[in-house]
């Protein structure tokens, strides 16, 4: 009669083992998507700007450049460029154009006014 361990202790269990070749294309895998996705955000960036007549035609805004005198305000700015036009349009474009949040000026500082 022969005796039988209930415990193999002859084999080992391995783990997993990747090769070179196995760890690339795992990475392949895992990678392609993000690389898809790029490409294809790549590709949509001329459909973004097609509709825009500005960026097609290759225009740029235009405006000139002045600096504010002491007790000057955006009311008397606008007022002296807007000719025809209101001058609440002109100020709220100078607003616009110089990112301000309201009207208060400071002397000295550089604003951007609109080519009306």
């Amino acid at each position: 009669m022969t005796a039988m361990s209930l415990h193999d202790t002859s084999r080992k269990r391995a783990g997993l083992k990747l090769t070179v070749r196995g760890r690339r294309v795992l990475a392949a895998l895992l990678l392609a998507p993000v690389g898809l996705g790029i490409g294809i955000g790549v590709a949509q960036m001329p459909a973004a700007f097609a509709g825009d007549d500005a960026v097609a035609q290759g225009a740029h805004e235009q405006f000139e450049m002045h600096t504010v005198l002491a007790g000057e305000s955006l009311w008397d700015i606008a007022g002296g460029i807007a000719g025809s036009s209101d001058v609440r349009d002109v100020v709220a474009e100078i607003m616009r154009l110089n990112g301000l949040s309201d009207a208060s000026l400071q002397a000295g500082q550089q604003l951007a006014l609109p080519n009306l």
